[in-house]
C-alpha cells in the first residue's frame, strides 16, 4: 500500500502541512515533481484527503463547545439519515459522528456564550428528530487533539 518513501512524504507534510511541495521534496530527497506525483497518488487513493484550517473557535467568540451523545428510536426506518440530515443544518454544529453500542451518534456544537448554547439547545437541537435519549458533556479543556498518524 504505502511505501517508506510515500510514510516519510506523509510524516513530513502532517508536521508542517504548510511547507512548500519544494520542500517536502528535499526533507525526502526527491525531485519536487516527483513529491508532487506521489502526493496527487495518494489524494487519488483517498490516503491523503486534503488540507485544511484548523480554527480556534473561542477566538472567533464561540466560548461555549458542548458534546451531545444521543440514543435515537431506531423504530422509523430512516432514523439515523432524518436525524443526521437535520444536524447538517445548524450552522453550530462542527462534528457529528456516529457510533455503535448505547450512543448512537455524539454532536460537537459551539455557542458563544450559555444564552446562546441554551436558545440552540431548545429551539434546534430539540427539535431533532427520533431522540429517544440525549445527554450533555460540557467541554471545559482540550488535553490533546491531533490527526497527526505514527506512520
Amino acid at each position: 500500500m504505502l511505501d517508506d518513501t510515500d510514510r516519510r512524504l506523509l510524516r513530513y507534510l502532517q508536521s508542517d502541512p504548510t511547507a512548500p511541495i519544494s520542500e517536502l521534496a528535499e526533507r525526502c530527497a526527491m525531485q519536487p515533481a516527483t513529491a508532487a506525483r506521489r502526493l496527487e497518488k495518494l489524494g487519488a487513493k483517498g490516503i491523503l484527503k486534503g488540507q485544511h484550517a484548523v480554527i480556534d473557535w473561542s477566538k472567533l467568540g464561540f466560548a461555549v463547545e458542548v458534546s451531545l451523545r444521543f440514543t435515537l428510536d431506531k423504530t422509523a426506518a430512516r432514523a439515523f439519515d432524518e436525524f443526521q440530515d437535520a444536524a447538517r443544518l445548524i450552522p453550530e454544529v462542527i462534528a457529528i459522528q456516529t457510533f455503535l453500542g448505547r450512543v448512537d451518534l455524539r454532536l460537537s456544537v459551539v455557542a458563544r456564550d450559555m444564552a446562546h448554547y441554551q436558545s440552540l439547545y431548545r429551539n434546534q437541537i430539540l427539535t431533532l428528530p427520533h431522540i429517544a435519549e440525549v445527554e450533555a458533556l460540557m467541554h471545559v479543556a482540550t488535553i490533546k487533539t491531533t490527526e497527526t498518524l505514527p506512520i
